[in-house]
């Protein structure tokens, strides 16, 4: 396995390209199911996660070939309908094949998934809308097995907004007989890319970008191409190595919009920013204010931040607390920033951060995808040297983090390392 290791303490000054949604491209590649022909998906991501969704699919017939950041799609010769558990484990995301081959071919087997380590994330949400969608489905010795001879329209009100389950929901339902109607669906930019895959596909879909969307199933769907959109997690996560480095970091090629609320924070912690077009310039303040910040759903602060801003806050002067009201144990990271100095204690779901600026390096080990980044941020801030351990589960998310942080000045390299 790999590892980074990270001379801190240099100041970041650079232009940064983000690349396209992880979790945009995981629920565009399984449409492709919806609808026999070439696909082309542009600014796809070159990332551990989206490698194991073309062996997934793969494995279901699909053919691929990616050139630069184009993925070129090919499902003519789909001739499987199982999600094998070698290739779910690794991954939540793969669930998203249920929906397509279920609607497609009224027949689906699929591994319950895996994934990060962390917090309960289950599929009740996914099972229960196909079946008020017709599919007769069981679950037994670790697999969901879904049958529909053709799903018919519903309504559908999720308890709570889930994105996977929108999304699946929605791919299920475009091919279904009669109308559908999605209550409390998510809004995530990720969703609405997917939104518009579908009617460019020729779904007929109402309330794009809103918690209600009306689904008209059609007979048959076509397919297309489509650009994925820039990945707000990387942006934010550049935007804070920006901040708590010194210096002035624009990153170009992202969506401002979709991180509003992590923009709102930056200015309140001291940062300049300053937007122009598809490019945001971070200027760092010369003191770090503490700034407490609570999770929600999109479009406020994302849990996917919330690792990443207590890295920030570590060396900021003041206490803040920050609050995971999305996944509350989603916490691992905070052990490992201990260890290179950070002052933070946990309560439930609250984590308490006392600000300072002497971390210093140290031997770290990620645990997560999102730890990954928090870890990396506060070794770039620390003095002296710090390893990060078990960096595959940041190359789930991020593409090529170390090269786009060496252009900005950092001191990263990327070793081998013995299994820890």
């Amino acid at each position: 396995m790999d590892k980074f290791i990270i001379r801190g303490s240099k100041k970041l000054n650079g232009i940064i390209p983000i690349g396209g949604a992880k979790n945009a491209s995981l629920a565009l590649m399984p449409a492709t199911l919806l609808a026999s022909g070439k696909y082309e998906l542009l600014n796809t991501p070159n990332l551990r996660d989206v490698t194991t969704m073309i062996k997934l699919l793969s494995s279901m017939g699909v053919s691929f070939e990616q050139k630069d950041s184009t993925l070129h799609v090919n499902t003519f010769r789909v001739n499987k309908f199982e999600a094998p558990y070698e290739h779910v484990k690794k991954m939540r995301a793969s669930i998203y094949v249920l929906g397509p081959l279920i609607a497609r071919y009224g027949n689906a087997k699929v591994s319950l998934p895996g994934g990060c380590a962390w917090g309960p994330r289950p599929v009740n949400l996914h099972i229960e809308a196909l079946k008020k969608l017709g599919a007769s489905i069981e679950v037994e010795r670790g697999y969901i097995n879904a049958k529909a001879k053709r799903l018919k329209g519903a309504k559908i009100n999720f308890d709570i907004s889930s994105v996977g389950a929108t999304g699946n929901t929605l791919m299920a339902a475009v091919l279904a007989k009669g109308s559908s109607k999605i209550e409390n669906a998510a809004i995530e930019p990720e969703i609405t890319n997917l939104v518009e895959m579908l009617i460019s596909m020729g779904a007929k879909i109402n309330g794009i970008g809103t918690t209600i969307l009306e689904v008209e199933g059609v007979d048959e769907l076509h397919p297309i191409s489509i650009s994925t959109i820039p990945d707000r997690i990387e942006a934010g996560t550049m935007l804070i190595a920006g901040a708590m480095c010194g210096g002035k970091i624009t990153i170009t090629n992202c969506e401002p919009k979709h991180i509003t609320s992590v923009l709102l924070k930056l200015k309140e912690a001291g940062a300049k920013i300053k937007i122009s077009g598809s490019s945001v310039t971070i200027s760092a303040p010369k003191i770090i204010k503490s700034v407490d910040v609570t999770t929600e759903v999109y479009p406020g602060f994302p849990t996917d931040m919330q690792a990443q801003w207590i890295s920030l806050m570590s060396v900021a002067k003041g206490i803040s607390k920050i609050t995971d009201t999305v996944y509350y144990d989603r916490f691992s990271h905070v052990p490992e920033l201990q260890r290179l100095g950070a002052n933070i204690s946990l309560s439930e779901n609250i984590a308490t951060v006392k600000g300072s600026n002497k971390l210093a390096g140290a031997k770290v080990m990620s645990t997560d995808l999102r730890a990954s980044a928090a870890l990396i941020l506060a070794g770039l801030a620390a003095k002296g040297e710090t390893e990060v351990l078990r960096v595959y589960h940041l190359d789930r998310g991020y593409e090529s983090i170390e090269k786009k942080l060496q252009a900005a000045g950092a001191n990263i390299t990327r070793a081998s390392a013995e299994e820890f």
